[in-house]
């Protein structure tokens, strides 16, 4: 080995540039392997009890119940099946300031498997944001990432690919995750989350979402870190990141010839947690069949203000794979007689409709009252208020299509009613003397 080493002081000029790659790559091993070390040093120091795995989720409240929460929302209606989301698969690309909040919310949650994307390190600039720790230095991120997640719930499964999704030798398995990393049957991913700070990623990850027909979210922090969105991609229904793309996309610029060296982007930990917030809140309804999710949401946070936007797909997008989309999305609404202009979700909203009818239906068809112990013959509810509804809906095409609110169809003079009532206001007061003692004794007296 020391040999060879002597050997390649002694090459040319032109091999003593590999020699210095070589050693920049051993430095960075050593860098790694001493991070790894600090890292089990650490894990040792510390007396952290890892908690059983649970099978099922649980409605019993009780202490040892990490789900109980979460279960309450099912109790209160707010979702039907809570548990359905330990079947459910998020890919989450960029796990940085963004990444990792938004994966550590979604374990919190009890999702059932994690795939995770990011080539970075662990540095100690990282620390004004959220999730990581000091000590964690020198990791990759998906290494650091895993170790706390498992901690927090070893009930999620998490894969975590320490490479870049941009190089095309990656790209490949990269689709390979995103097609067959599901939890049934090599089934494709439920959601994916792109959660980087770059435009290259971004359409790196819509590529590859039109290609398979993927539902991703895009989301991201302005560069002065007061500001942040989400989108929804659903491909075919809603704009693709080329449909709209920003000026350096559409300029064909890079973006990496723009930045300036020693001039960062600002971070903030409250920015970061809000847009991760939104986005696992969306990630929740969208993967839970709850509310409305949201199709592009942004938050401004100089004057704390929302702003919800409902995009449309570009029919002149560059790129092929969301054209055919958005060719297979025109004739499923062909299909179901449906205007090209249908939310995107439209499909959902009709099925939860055809689901209110046969709820409101089946409540009406029940008999109520049919037998009592006293012979009495009672009004089923349910004809009742048919045949209420009827005479409303009756009374209602009745109406002209002018008429406001109710109308007065005559009025009447009181005073025309009873000659009695023509008397003044003054005929009904007396004058006294009497002082207040001498009136109570009268009404005393009455």
């Amino acid at each position: 080995m020391l040999m060879s080493y002597v050997n390649q002081f002694l090459m040319p000029s032109n091999n003593k540039s590999a020699l210095r790659q070589t050693n920049r790559n051993l430095r960075a091993e050593i860098d790694v392997l001493k991070a790894q070390v600090m890292q089990m040093k650490s894990d040792l120091s510390e007396s952290r009890t890892v908690r059983p795995k649970i099978d099922q989720m649980s409605t019993e409240v009780v202490d040892s119940n990490p789900y109980s929460r979460l279960m309450a929302l099912q109790r209160m209606g707010v979702v039907t099946n809570y548990a359905l989301i330990r079947e459910k698969t998020v890919v989450i690309v960029g796990i940085g300031g963004v990444g990792s909040v938004t994966a550590e919310m979604l374990v919190r949650c009890g999702i059932g498997r994690l795939i995770l994307f990011d080539y970075d390190k662990v540095e100690l600039a990282n620390m004004n944001r959220l999730f990581f720790q000091p000590h964690q230095s020198g990791l990759s991120k998906v290494a650091a990432a895993t170790s706390t997640l498992n901690f927090i719930n070893p009930d999620v499964q998490i894969e975590a690919y320490n490479y870049n999704i941009t190089l095309v030798e990656n790209f490949d398995h990269f689709l390979n995750r995103l097609k067959y990393g599901g939890l049934k049957d090599e089934s494709p991913v439920d959601l994916v989350l792109s959660c980087v700070d770059n435009f290259e990623a971004r359409m790196t990850i819509n590529k590859a979402c039109n290609l398979l027909g993927q539902v991703w979210y895009e989301s991201g922090v302005s560069e002065d870190a007061v500001s942040c969105h989400i989108q929804l991609m659903y491909p075919g229904r809603t704009p693709c990141f080329e449909c709209l793309p920003p000026l350096i996309v559409a300029s064909g610029l890079d973006e990496k010839t723009l930045k300036r060296e020693g001039v960062c982007a600002a971070s903030l930990p409250t920015t970061m947690a809000l847009v991760s917030s939104l986005l696992v809140q969306n990630t929740l309804k969208y993967l839970l069949k709850f509310g409305e999710v949201s199709t592009y949401l942004g938050y401004g946070a100089a004057k704390d203000s929302f702003y919800r936007v409902t995009l449309k797909a570009n029919p002149d997008c560059a790129d092929s794979w969301c054209s055919q989309r958005q060719n297979e999305w025109r004739n499923r609404l062909l299909q179901l007689n449906l205007p090209f202009d249908s939310p995107w979700d439209i499909e959902e909203l009709l099925k939860a409709d055809e689901a209110k009818h046969e709820k409101l239906q089946e409540a009406l068809s029940k008999s109520k009252h049919d037998e009592n112990d006293f012979g009495i013959e009672l009004e089923s509810e349910s004809s009742s208020r048919t045949e209420s509804t009827c005479n409303t809906k009756n009374y209602l095409s009745n109406l002209n299509s002018d008429s406001v609110g109710v109308k007065t169809l005559y009025s009447v003079n009181d005073r025309k009613l009873d000659p009695s009532l023509q008397k003044t206001e003054d005929s009904f007061v007396s004058q006294t003397n009497d002082s207040l003692e001498a009136l109570m004794a009268k009404m005393k007296n009455l």
